[in-house]
């Protein structure tokens, strides 16, 4: 028995999940496989990986949108690739067209996955551009430094407040207390 399996994926922990869900169950989805990661390479996504993996001849692989499964042609090319292989079907709920078992929806696939690089290459380059007028102005400094957690330690010890901590090291008060509650591992905290 065929089974329709939906990938969702968001790039930060900031943002949700729940809409992709939603649409993936209105697609008649059993299966959901859901991560928060960067989408520019598969590398580290492991609900990919799961997805991937559960899959078998006869499913359909579904997602929202393109640029949730890859951002560049490459990697697409290599998951379709897979899918193929294992003779499972792909959907892409908004761009309907997209139907690989057909040579008109590889082309769409195709066409549509270059349109995607295409978009992150842009934005890099603003990005990029952003920072070099920021640097030029003075007003960019760069990676924040690392707050060791020996120095949160030592305050917390001293008796000052998660508050007051937070105040004198530029980080988030919230960072310190979660460096507390970790009873002071040696994981780096950026400086706000």
């Amino acid at each position: 028995m065929s089974v329709i399996v939906g990938y969702a994926r968001v790039s930060s922990s900031g943002q949700s999940l729940e809409v992709q869900q939603d649409h993936l169950c209105d697609a008649g989805c059993t299966k959901i496989f859901a991560e928060k990661k960067s989408g520019t390479t598969t590398d580290g996504r492991e609900e990919l990986e799961k997805a991937l993996d559960y899959v078998r001849e006869g499913d359909v692989f579904v997602v929202t949108r393109l640029d949730r499964l890859a951002r560049s042609i490459t990697d697409l090319r290599q998951i379709i690739d897979r899918l193929t292989e294992k003779q499972v079907d792909f959907r892409c709920l908004q761009q309907s067209g997209l139907d690989t078992t057909k040579a008109e929806g590889r082309l769409m696939l195709n066409i549509l996955a270059s349109f995607a690089e295409f978009e992150t290459e842009l934005r890099k380059e603003r990005q990029r551009e952003g920072i070099d007028r920021a640097k030029a102005a003075g007003v960019y400094k760069g990676r924040p430094k690392t707050i060791d957690a020996a120095e949160v330690k030592a305050l917390h010890e001293a008796g000052i407040g998660g508050t007051e901590i937070a105040k004198r090291l530029g980080i988030a008060r919230a960072s310190v207390y979660r460096m507390v509650n970790r009873n002071f591992d040696d994981s780096p905290l950026r400086q706000r």
